[in-house]
């Protein structure tokens, strides 16, 4: 077999070509080799004692043991979390800022007319998890299953309500795929905080919800509400006799309140590379997988490439459900 002609017309070329790219990656790979050499900042966009902030706290201690270097948590909350993105999306891409993040990273591109970042400016680091969300009755509404909801729903267009804990919130954007999914008409009633809507469900002044499964784990089990689904597609290992939406008729129905670690865009490939790899490493450690799953989160890891795929795909999703519904903020 003959040898390729390009392979040996210019040598010298070669090396000096080979050289040049050495030179090139010669920064990056000194800012990989010295970085860590100081605290690196955490933004969660919540207030402390959500979902998103406990989480980040059990992430944070874990990461910094094995990045070498504390991890500090700074709670930036606002605009449904849209100004600790912002913060991020601004920070210098050294690696020294991440963000805690979570699905209002996809859902606000969809509702905000202007917002104070551009989505392309955060880049995916690693997803560590999922929480799915669970459809509520009051256990006196005398139903019992997915179907049994939405039949009375469709015997009665527009006289039924959901609870949310808010306009724009993955809870409501819940309760309206189930909408545009089933062709019912249930009218909302947005509450400020899941907390006030889960006690309008319980005195029976709603008729169904979405929340997040940890925060009603407590009520679930003592009979205070029922749980008639996850939105998962798989079912939650905190309630495994729990039926998915999926398993009930809705097949594409796949919604969880997700969380992982994201950076400003242009922070380099190997520092992304070293905190996705320290991130995986941990979502391996016994104590955050009882702490975790203790809070009804189905750990799954994905890395940055994988879960950008997975953001642009929840993205699109509720894009759809925005304009099924027509919702628009800001």
């Amino acid at each position: 077999m003959s040898q390729d002609p390009r392979s040996t017309r210019n040598p010298g070329r070669r090396v000096a070509l080979a050289a040049g790219i050495s030179l090139l990656a010669a920064p990056f790979l000194a800012q990989a080799q010295s970085w860590p050499s100081r605290p690196i900042r955490l933004v969660v966009p919540f207030p402390p004692g959500g979902l998103i902030d406990i989480m980040a706290r059990l992430v944070a201690p874990k990461l910094a043991q094995e990045l070498g270097q504390p991890v500090v948590i700074d709670n930036k909350p606002g605009a449904g979390g849209n100004l600790g993105a912002a913060e991020v999306a601004r920070a210098q891409a050294d690696g020294y800022t991440l963000l805690m993040a979570s699905p209002p990273l996809t859902i606000s591109p969809a509702l905000y007319a202007s917002m104070p970042y551009k989505p392309e400016q955060i880049a995916p680091v690693g997803l560590v998890g999922r929480v799915p969300n669970v459809l509520l009755v009051n256990p006196k509404s005398g139903i019992n299953s997915v179907a049994e909801l939405i039949a009375r729903a469709k015997r009665q267009p527009g006289r039924m309500n959901y609870a949310s804990n808010g306009n724009g919130t993955s809870l409501h954007l819940s309760a309206e795929l189930l909408k545009s999914s089933t062709g019912t008409f249930i009218t909302h009633i947005p509450y400020r905080g899941a907390a006030a809507a889960v006690t309008a469900l319980i005195a029976g002044e709603i008729d169904m919800m979405f929340e997040n499964l940890p925060s009603v784990l407590g009520q679930i089990q003592g009979g205070a509400v029922k749980a008639l689904a996850v939105t998962t597609r798989q079912r939650s290992k905190a309630l495994p006799d729990l039926p998915t939406l999926a398993e009930q008729g809705l097949p594409d129905f796949d919604v969880s309140a997700w969380y992982g670690l994201a950076a400003p865009t242009g922070t380099p490939a190997a520092l992304v590379a070293m905190v996705e790899q320290a991130l995986q490493k941990l979502m391996r450690d016994p104590e955050i997988i009882r702490a975790m799953e203790s809070r009804g989160a189905d750990l799954g890891f994905l890395g940055s490439a994988a879960m950008g795929s997975f953001m642009a795909a929840d993205a699109a999703k509720w894009k759809r459900v925005a304009d099924f519904a027509k919702i628009t903020l800001g």
